[in-house]
């Protein structure tokens, strides 16, 4: 963007680089769908397997607790007439979304590397983590039409803006057309960052394997 001096994304794309609000929109579908993989916000497999040993919190053997969690509750979200609203349950049958609110926090602080990464190259755009809600199809929250910044929205404003907060099928091509092939040693594909140098310390263009 410095070196072209645009944010245009048309002249964007065309110098073969993501721009940075098609970036925003692959944050928000794969924040979306990663923190659905863990799994229902209510589960009474998960408080069985925790109180088996087979489960645990992030950092489990920090934790000030008994580690039995009988008496403790934990919020978690719900709908109700169209209003996002917190409702404390047992945190045994919470598990889930103690260990969701925990990757998070980690998130959230990895967005932000990547704006300081930004920031430093003096461009005035901050990526952002969507709502916890949002695009969400596990637990109480799945199907629930949901702006980014938390917004309970219509069916019709969601399928009017959704291509704005989510990758469109343009995208989609547009991205897959850089991911060109590349086979020649010390070459790296150009969505592909260089390491700054090889496997145990070898060159970069070193020759791991050789077909005789």
């Amino acid at each position: 963007m410095n070196e072209l001096k645009t944010d245009d994304v048309a002249k964007l794309r065309a110098a073969g680089v993501i721009d940075l609000p098609t970036i925003q929109r692959y944050l928000n579908f794969h924040y979306s769908v990663t923190i659905d993989l863990f799994g229902a916000d209510q589960s009474s497999n998960a408080a069985t397997f925790y109180s088996s040993g087979l489960k645990g919190r992030f950092e489990e053997g920090k934790r000030a607790d008994d580690h039995l969690l009988k008496d403790q509750t934990y919020k978690v979200l719900e709908v109700v007439n169209g209003r996002l609203l917190e409702k404390d349950v047992p945190m045994l049958n919470a598990l889930n979304e103690v260990l969701r609110d925990d990757f998070i926090k980690d998130s959230v602080a990895g967005v932000g590397r990547w704006n300081k990464v930004i920031e430093k190259a003096g461009i005035p755009f901050r990526l952002t983590v969507p709502h916890k809600a949002f695009h969400r199809n596990i637990g109480a929250l799945a199907g629930i039409k949901m702006s980014p910044e938390g917004r309970v929205v219509s069916d019709a404003e969601w399928e009017a803006k959704k291509y704005e907060w989510l990758p469109s099928p343009e995208d989609r091509a547009f991205v897959t057309s850089l991911m060109g092939r590349v086979v020649e040693p010390g070459k790296f594909a150009n969505w592909i960052a260089p390491p700054v140098m090889g496997i145990n310390r070898q060159p970069v263009d070193f020759e791991y394997v050789r077909f005789g």
